[in-house]
């Protein structure tokens, strides 16, 4: 069968599927708002449990990072155990673990219930996703259904911050924990109803070590690059590094000799599998790392509360969604290297426009360049996630689905870790603390935007006028570094897009790629 062949339609989603797709867009949603509703909870959390600037971070981080640990692994437990069965243990948990999560009392338990979280979190995704590539049988029509998967996910994390707001605006800052809660008791009501069960006949039980190690190297790896990001080369966590990457080929070795791997190999071997994970991974870095200091700008040197912040958001989010729903109509009519690659630029511009936020103008630029990379970030998460996992068979589904998140949830964390570290570092750098500010403020003033903030209610207003106009230009001056490095990050993206992908022709990937084409390594995909 020739690579470049059209695939044969499945047959047609009806009333059932598409009301299923409904109920897996819950879950998908939840995940990115949980990712990004804890931005603009960040100064009430502060004032609540006083974490360190560290602990801070790790809550930020750990959720992201856990999810991304585990993600292979509930892949491919999905393959076995069922994809739907799979998706109500998961709910069931996130559920649990968010109510301990809104009641922690000290930064130390929110980390902790933080960690249980993502854990959680973590079956949800490839099991929403792989259980799409079984519903929906049609290239076109799969295509529309991750399109419409797409959308929640990236209008989830820029409406997030609306949601947690509006939260905010009346309650405690572990009230934006709880929003999954009912969310969770409704798709473990409804599921059961629209949603088949699918797993893999023939799968093998999983291996434990497999788990282990592929667990020991992602985290090893990702702190080893969150050190090196904060506070320059030193020995721990080089040596992290070197542990993840040891660790992580020693995995890979074990891999290629189980009958049943963890992570089958030979999916490597999809040419346009493996590039659209790299595009996804790297384009992802930025919208992590830019969505922090965004979100921060808004509300801490702009002065606007959570819900007003939050509504500011709520542009991006509208451009996200149409993005999303028009990219295979795009794809249909054009090359897909070229539409992945020319969102991507779209994406790079509104980075552009962030370098002159500050020096140049202030909100108005802001959300432009905001509103401008949703749309770059939109039409790519909607063709690159249904790229990867239309390109495989369905009894791999759960595992593609998997590397799908994982790529994009390891590219976000990353990007808070390295950009995050990258405009903290610029702001302690450009910040020119008044003469006369007392040391225990100007002390507070430079660990962070959020330590200025906290020291300026300390100080007579004038005092505090003059910490402040400090503190936001040299906050400006972060997010403008910010703005520069995902600038460059996107463009590598779009190049990998236009270089990698240029055999990737037509609006919708093969889905139930034959096993000969894949274990051939062809790298061109059917059309529709």
């Amino acid at each position: 069968m020739s690579s470049n062949a059209p695939e044969a339609p499945g047959r047609k989603a009806g009333t059932r599927e598409w009301v299923g797709l409904a109920v897996l867009a819950l879950p998908t949603l939840l995940i990115s708002l949980d990712q990004s509703v804890l931005y603009l909870a960040l100064p009430h959390l502060a004032e609540g449990l006083n974490p360190t600037g560290t602990q801070t971070l790790w809550i930020m981080d750990i959720y992201g990072f856990l999810i991304a640990g585990f993600l292979i692994t509930m892949g491919t437990l999905g393959d076995r155990i069922g994809r739907r069965k799979l998706l109500l243990i998961g709910a069931t948990a996130v559920g649990i673990t968010s109510i301990a999560a809104a009641y922690s009392t000290s930064a130390e338990g929110l980390i902790a219930t933080r960690a249980l979280l993502g854990i959680a979190a973590a079956t949800l995704m490839p099991s929403t996703l792989a259980l799409i590539s079984n519903m929906f049988e049609d290239p076109y029509q799969r295509g529309r259904a991750i399109a419409v998967w797409a959308s929640c996910f990236m209008g989830g994390t820029a409406l997030g911050p609306v949601v947690g707001g509006a939260m905010l605006e009346y309650f405690w800052w572990g009230s934006v924990f709880l929003i999954g809660v009912p969310v969770m008791v409704v798709l473990l009501i409804v599921a059961p109803f629209v949603l088949p069960e699918y797993k893999n006949p023939n799968a093998g039980k999983i291996d434990l070590l497999s788990v282990l190690l592929s667990l020991v190297s992602i985290l090893a790896i990702i702190y080893g690059l969150k050190e090196l990001a904060r506070y320059g080369v030193e020995l721990v966590p080089v040596l992290s590094i070197v542990l993840g990457l040891a660790v992580g080929a020693v995995f890979l070795s074990r891999q290629g000799k189980l009958d049943d791997p963890l992570l089958d190999l030979k999916l490597f071997k999809i040419g346009a599998f493996t590039a659209a994970l790299l595009i996804l991974m790297v384009s992802m870095l930025g919208t992590g790392g830019g969505y922090l200091f965004i979100t921060g700008f808004v509300q801490m040197v702009e002065g606007y509360s959570p819900l007003e912040a939050g509504l500011w958001m709520v542009p991006a989010a509208i451009a996200s969604i149409l993005a999303a729903q028009l990219a295979p109509i795009f794809a249909k009519q054009h090359p897909l290297s070229t539409v992945i690659g020319v969102s991507l630029l779209i994406g790079m511009i509104g980075y552009v426009l962030l370098i002159f936020v500050g020096p140049v103008g202030g909100m108005p630029l802001l959300i432009t360049g905001f509103v401008i990379t949703f749309i770059g970030v939109g039409t790519f998460g909607a063709l690159g996630t249904n790229l990867v996992v239309g390109s495989v068979p369905p009894e791999r589904g759960g595992s593609a689905a998997a590397l799908s998140s994982i790529s994009g949830d390891l590219g976000t964390a990353l990007g808070i870790a390295t950009l995050g570290s990258l405009g903290t570092t610029v702001y302690r750098s450009s910040l020119d603390v008044p003469d006369g500010t007392p040391s225990g403020a100007a002390d507070s003033a430079e660990g962070s935007m959020e330590g200025a903030l906290k020291a300026a209610r300390e100080l007579p207003s004038d005092a505090a006028d003059s910490l402040l106009a400090a503190a936001s230009d040299a906050y400006a001056s972060g997010l403008n570094a910010i703005g520069i490095a995902c600038a460059v990050v996107t463009a590598i993206s779009a190049t990998f897009a236009f270089t990698l992908l240029r055999k990737s022709r037509g609006a919708v990937p093969s889905g139930n790629a034959p096993k000969e084409r894949e274990e051939k390594g062809e790298d061109s995909l059917s059309t529709t």
